[in-house]
This record gives structure tokens, sequence and C-alpha cells, in this order.
């Protein structure tokens, strides 16, 4: 079923002009053009034009030449065009209206120039911009799903720029080109629009601080992709050149999903045309395509190490020196946090929670920041935010900080199947107080952002019996190499307190 069904008004003694979008139908009114006295009807049209002759809004016929219909109320025209036109007005419909008798009375007719128009992203996630996907203005889980998909601009590509990609509105190098997803803008037709015509791209009002569209204006200049829309920009005139043409255009997320924000963003072209004059151009036909701005996922400590984040104080040399050997022979790299950056704080831990995100086209690792904001409160930002490392952060506005918002109080599983269910990226763990109490609990904000991420469905473990209050002082996992692939281990104080009783019937404490 081809969509739209746009409906002309015909003037008997006078033919109208017309835009057709290709893969679409318009539909004609012929009982209310008919001039008095008229009876019957008869259509012509040029080869480039498919018409059908709805009676009753039910019985579809073909239209053919030479063939007569009788005019009673309700009976349309209903054409399309399969092809665009190489100048405008090329093609034509023409409806001729006769008396009891079979003479001619009038003619109705209208000039009909063929536009195809196809917004264009990679909804089926193999890497490749295809043609007008039936899928592309909806989106699915999973690997048989279908959408596409954006990342959000949160690292830094140029170390001049004070914050993250997102919160920009220039391109500085190609790096930035990568990590955007690419949609393209299709169009076929004559060397000019119609007088009173335009196309125009834009986004709702509701998703300017969520997605950012630039334009390859000319890519083979460097510096040529201009900010089109996001931020305060709404919409954008596309310059039409006639002919068929590919306009290139990139996409960013400028924020991850959150309470407020599913993660679905949508951008729209529309073909724009004046009815009346005096009347601001109204719609004819719109096309849409559909993202989905790709999670915040944590990483589990059951992955292959990569770095090894450590502070140096002044009273852990050894324990440093001990860390360093370790990593030598794990094979991956220790990054010493110095007195300048930890000012004094040694709870990394606390401080940042490392994950990643990804996309068909690209992946890299992101930092999420704690509200905790102790002593190394710059660490994030300084140390490794930059062009293959972004960084977000979630601070509540009104909530005090407590300690549960610490990030030793934030941990994720590996891949588990509960109840049948899969979580192939496993679930996130958060230290919390019962229900019904008043105890502790993580902000709310941090909470939400967690959940609204929607692949590592949070479980909220009860922790505010401890002091702290941390899920890490009692639950961890390790890698094993049985079909599991790892153990959970967990802190046991029934089993802490035996050991302390066999210690003291010894005669050890006091």
């Amino acid at each position: 079923e081809m969509p739209g069904n746009r409906t002309l008004r015909l003037q008997h003694g006078n033919r109208i002009e017309a835009l057709c979008v290709l893969g679409t139908h318009t539909s004609a009114d012929v009982y209310g053009a008919a001039p008095p006295g008229a009876v019957s009807f008869g259509v012509k049209h040029t080869e480039g034009v498919s018409v059908e002759v709805v009676c009753q809004g039910q019985a579809e016929i073909g239209a053919g030449s030479g063939m007569r219909w009788p005019l009673e109320e309700g009976t349309v025209l209903r054409f399309s065009m399969s092809q665009a036109s190489t100048e405008v007005n090329d093609n034509k419909v023409t409806v001729s209206f006769y008396a009891e008798g079979g003479q001619p009375i009038n003619q109705a007719g209208v000039f009909l120039t063929g536009i195809g128009m196809s917004l264009d992203i990679d909804a089926d996630r193999d890497g490749v911009v295809e043609k007008n996907n039936p899928n592309k203005a909806s989106w699915t889980w999973g690997a048989k799903g279908h959408g596409a998909i954006l990342l959000v601009g949160c690292n830094r590509e140029s170390p001049f720029a004070a914050a993250s990609d997102c919160n920009d509105e220039r391109v500085f190098n190609k790096e930035d080109l990568l990590d955007m997803s690419q949609m393209v803008l299709r169009i076929e037709g004559p060397q000019r629009l119609p007088r009173g015509y335009e196309i125009v791209l834009h986004i709702p009002a509701s998703d300017t601080d969520k997605v950012g569209v630039f334009y390859a204006q000319n890519p083979f200049v460097r510096q040529r992709y201009i900010h089109v829309l996001g931020q305060r920009k709404l919409y954008h005139s596309v310059q039409y050149t006639g002919g068929a043409e590919e306009l290139d255009f990139l996409v960013e997320g400028l924020r991850f999903p959150d309470d407020t924000f599913s993660g679905l963003v949508s951008i729209h072209v529309s073909l724009l045309g004046t009815v009346t004059e005096g009347i601001p151009p109204s719609p004819i036909f719109t096309d849409t395509v559909v993202f989905r701005v790709a999670p915040w996922i944590m990483t589990p400590n059951t992955l292959a190490p990569v770095n090894v984040f450590v502070c140096s104080m002044k009273d852990n040399y050894l324990f440093i020196k001990e860390i360093r050997d370790l990593v030598n022979k794990a094979g991956c790299e220790l990054k010493s946090c110095f007195g300048y950056i930890n000012r004094g704080d040694r709870w990394l831990q606390d401080e940042i929670g490392f994950g990643y995100t990804h996309a068909p086209h690209k992946s890299f690792p992101v930092v999420l920041d704690s509200p905790r904001d102790g002593g190394l409160e710059q660490l994030p930002v300084k140390e490794l935010l930059g062009p293959n490392f972004g960084y977000v952060s979630k601070e509540p506005l009104f909530e005090a900080i407590a300690s549960l918002d610490s990030f030793g109080n934030l941990e994720v599983s590996p891949p588990v199947t509960v109840a049948g269910r899969e979580y192939p990226l496993g679930r996130i763990l958060i230290g919390s107080s019962f229900p019904t109490s008043a105890g502790r609990r993580m902000t709310r904000v941090v909470r939400d952002f967690l959940y609204a991420q929607q692949v590592q469905a949070p479980v909220e473990l009860f922790s505010d019996w401890l002091s702290v209050g941390h899920v890490d002082e009692f639950v961890t996992f390790v890698p094993a190499s049985d079909a599991k692939r790892f153990r959970m281990l967990m802190a046991s104080p029934a089993a802490c307190y035996k050991l302390f009783r066999e210690k003291q019937k010894e005669g050890q404490g006091e």
C-alpha cells in the first residue's frame, strides 16, 4: 500500500499544477469539479502517470483511454508516478465531462511533476546506508532487530576543546566524523522545483538537545561540515540542485538515555508547498527516520584487563610496586594517578565506573563519573577524556550526596541467564536499603540513568546494613575455566565470626 493520500481540487475549465512524490498516491475529486449538466466523464493521461477511478470509495478500476464513467458523488481519481520528471509539468491528466447525450461540456486537468525523495539510514545495521528501507522509521532490539544507532559524542577529539564533542557545533577533524552515523537524502527530479515548493530537513522541538546533524557541504574541502540541526536549530532548508542527487549528512547523539529520554530520536524531511498566496507553506510529503542513541554499557571485572589505575600516595610505595609486578605479568599497563590529581584521595573505585558505547561503525570506552567528587574530582576529565575515551556524569540537583553514591556501590555481573531470560551484557548491581525503611539509597539521578540504558537491567541489593554500605564490600566476580566462565564470591560475616572464634580458642586476640 502506497503511503499518503493528498487530495487536489480540480476546476472545470482550468488546469492546475501539482507535485507528485514517487511512491505516493494523489487523489482528485471528480464529482466536485464537474460543470452543471455533466453526467459522465472520461480520463486521458500521459504514460508517466498511473490512474485509477475510485467509485463509492470501494471499486477501483483502471482508467483506460476512451472509457466513460458515470458521474456519481464520491467518485475520485487516484494517480501515482513511478519515474521522476525531467522537466516541470511534463505529465498531465485530463478529465472530460459529458452531458446526457454524450456531448462534451468542459474539461479539467492537472499538470504533474514527479519527484523522488528518500531520507535514508543504516536501518539493517550492516554499515551501509541502504535506499528506502521499509523499517527506517521504527526501531527494535536484538541481533535480528532493525533501526539505526547513534553514538553520543562524549569523547573529545581536539585537545583545545573545553568539553565533550557533543557540546560543540564544530567538526575539528576526521576522527569526529568517524564517531557519527551516516544519513543520506536522495532526491530525483527536474532541474528546478516548481515555484512555491521547498524541501526542509527538521526535528521535533523535544529532540534539539538530544541529536545533532552536520551537512557535508563539500566533503572534498576540509572544515566544510556545517552544523544544521540540533541545539537551537529545528530545521534546515535543503538547496535543490536538480537531477539525481545524494546529500550526505552526519548525525551524533548529544546525551545518553535517562528518565526523561527513551533514547529514540526522529529526523524528518518534508516537501512543503504553498496552497494559497499569503498562507504559510504546508507539508505535502514527509519521510521519517528513527535512530536510537547507543546506551552506556558497564564492563565486568571478569574481562581481560587493558589498563590498571592506582593512586600514588605517600604511604603506599610498596603496594604500588607489588601491583606493578602483577600488572606486568598480566601483560597490561599500569597508570598511576599522582598527588597533583588525586589530592590525597585514594579511592579510585568510588570515583569512577568504566564502560563503553557501541554502534556498528564505532565503539569506544566511556567513564561514568560519580557524584561523589572527592579529591579525585578532576581525574576523569584531565586523565581519561580524549579522542578515544568518552566521559559522562550525573549530578543530583537537590539531593545530598551520600556514601551509597560512590561507585564502590556500583558493580556489574558477567553475562547471565535468569528464569530463562538472557542478559548477554550482564546485570548491574546497586547497593540499597530495604524498600520499607528510611535507609540510604543511591541518588535517584544515577539510578534513573542506569535503568534507562535498558541493556543491563539493574538489581538493587540490601547493603545499607554496612557502615559504608557499598555492594563491593560483600560481592564480586572472578573468572573461572568451566562452562559458566565465572564465579560470584560473597563475603560471609558468619564464616568470619567462626574464624575469629577459632583463633580466640587458640589464645589469639583479647
